[in-house]
């Protein structure tokens, strides 16, 4: 199973990145995929997460209306739609395969990831610059 996370790059507050995941060897069907992201100094959040039975959505409190999570099968790519970029969303961002979507409670918010992660690809970076 391999994972290709890409699309980051450099954005000034307000604007608008794509993000895409290429996964191969994985059967997306019996699984989820989730988008995370980690700040330097910072521990790994997941933010987004796409059912692969029923494509069902998840979103972290902090990207909820903001970002938008999508996937096109026929491309085997997951794609993550970030508006209104901020600051704070400046991370690497990587995507990972699991077995379903969870929305975990921990520092005060909700967030949103796989669980049962096997497999993780290489990151993008996002720098949003105010």
């Amino acid at each position: 199973v391999q994972l290709q996370a890409s699309g980051g790059g450099l954005v000034q507050s307000g604007g608008s990145l794509r993000l895409s995941c290429v996964v191969s060897g994985f059967t997306f069907a019996n699984g989820a995929i989730g988008w995370f992201r980690q700040a330097p100094g910072m521990e790994r959040e997941g933010v987004s997460c796409i059912s692969g039975t029923d494509g069902t959505t998840y979103y972290a409190d902090s990207v909820k209306g903001r970002f938008t999570i999508s996937r096109d099968n026929a491309k085997n790519t997951v794609y993550l739609q970030m508006n209104s970029l901020k600051p704070e969303d400046t991370a690497v961002y990587s995507c990972a395969a699991g077995l379903g979507c969870q929305r975990p409670y921990y520092t005060g918010s909700y967030h949103a990831d796989a669980y049962g992660v096997s497999y993780r690809g290489k990151g993008t970076q996002v720098t949003v610059s105010s």
